[in-house]
């Protein structure tokens, strides 16, 4: 077997499991998860539809490029939510099988595995990253996000030594857990690193279409406003991720892509040929209703935001938590509760059958702290009539213990 395997943390929802294991949680109380980030409102029928109508595409083997109408649909899409100039569907986009395993497999095809590479990413983090690095016979350097810079990571304190070994560096913006999401600024200084010291900057914004206020701005969009979006080398050493998963609710249908640097994207191409990584047909007929239609995306950003301002004030009485600028999770910390965040999230569910997941789950210990300890993750993907009741739960639980 691989001996990088034993490098691997459990998945938090392992953790999760055996938290739970021994707890049987009361049965006046029906169920709910805040745990899991799976979007629970319905898939839009007009997705569904089309996927109904071109099922004859179950025939055929796909190729992994994907078809020019797939590719087109999803530069079409990149280029109106981030005014970016034109873009090559031939070069600069790859349709992949949902985000998830195309960051994965990234750091498999750009990583030296000779050359004792570092990847940076955020902590806490979406812990495919760290998976993705190890089996790439990398190591993970973490870097902590700051709740003083509305959790935001200050890249300018990793030593020149750190930045002249990292290969690969994972952003994600709007960010998971926090919500936080990079500013023109923040980018301008990753670029200018990423130029200094010859990384690639893998951009997850699979969360970038829920949000409060203004649209997150997107990484390729940060580098077209910065100029570099019309040099030789367009999106030099910078690849963006998304997803339908979020943004279209279709979580099953495991459809996203790959944009950016064409260079790059050639050589990924090469590597996701032998990796086995093409999209069904049906699921590309579906995948370019969905990218070819806003209005599903408004009424579901609405809905994320009634639940959201419902719901926070209602936490904000116990518990210390703020609004995200974007995603779908409330960040929230239990420190004035008296309880751990694995205690919190243990005795809540056995008390009122609530599940949220401990922060310390979803973080390492990095720099001499972990910074998801002491705060749960709660993600808002049911529908407002359940979120609310949760919350309620969870007010009457933190209630509880000051008795």
């Amino acid at each position: 077997m691989n001996p990088l395997l034993d490098k691997l943390h459990p998945y938090p929802f392992e953790k999760l499991r055996l938290l739970f294991e021994h707890v049987t949680p009361a049965p006046e109380y029906k169920a709910i998860s805040l745990g899991m980030g799976e979007p629970k409102h319905p898939t839009p029928k007009f997705i569904e539809q089309a996927l109904a109508d071109n099922l004859s595409g179950l025939a055929v083997y796909p190729t992994t490029i994907g078809s020019p109408d797939m590719r087109a649909a999803i530069a079409g899409w990149l280029e109106r939510r981030y005014n970016l100039p034109k873009l090559n569907p031939a070069t600069q986009v790859l349709p992949v099988n949902g985000s998830r395993e195309a960051l994965f497999a990234l750091a498999q095809a750009v990583i030296d595995k000779d050359a004792k590479s570092l990847v940076v990413s955020p902590n806490p983090f979406y812990q495919i990253y760290e998976g993705a690095a190890y089996l790439a016979g990398a190591e993970p350097y973490f870097i902590n996000s700051d709740p003083a810079r509305n959790f935001g990571c200050d890249y300018d304190s990793i030593p020149a030594e750190v930045w002249q070994r990292v290969a690969l560096l994972f952003v994600c913006s709007p960010g998971n857990p926090t919500g936080a999401v990079l500013s023109l600024t923040d980018w301008e200084n990753l670029f200018a690193l990423s130029e200094r010291y010859n990384f690639i900057i893998a951009a997850d914004e699979c969360y970038s279409e829920i949000y409060q206020g203004e649209p997150p701005l997107g990484a390729m969009q940060a580098a077209h406003q910065l100029g570099l979006a019309t040099i030789d080398q367009p999106y030099a050493r910078l690849v963006v991720f998304s997803s339908l998963s979020k943004r279209s609710n279709v979580p099953g249908m495991r459809s996203g892509f790959v944009a950016g640097d064409a260079d790059v994207l050639k050589k990924f191409l090469l590597y996701r040929t032998y990796h086995g990584g093409a999209m069904s047909l049906s699921v590309q007929a579906a995948s370019i209703a969905a990218w070819n239609d806003e209005t599903h995306v408004e009424q579901n950003r609405e809905q994320y935001r009634a639940k959201f301002n419902a719901i926070t004030p209602l936490l904000k009485q116990v518990l210390d938590v703020e609004l995200p600028d974007a995603g779908f999770y409330l960040w929230a910390d239990v420190s004035r509760t008296g309880l751990s965040d694995t205690e919190f999230a243990q005795r809540l569910y056995a008390e009122y059958n609530v599940t949220v997941l401990p922060g310390s789950y979803l973080a390492r210990e990095a720099h001499g702290v972990n910074p998801g300890r002491n705060r749960i993750r709660m993600a808002l993907v049911a529908e407002t009539a359940e979120g609310l009741e949760a919350a309620q739960r969870i007010v009457q639980f933190c209630k509880s213990l000051n008795k």
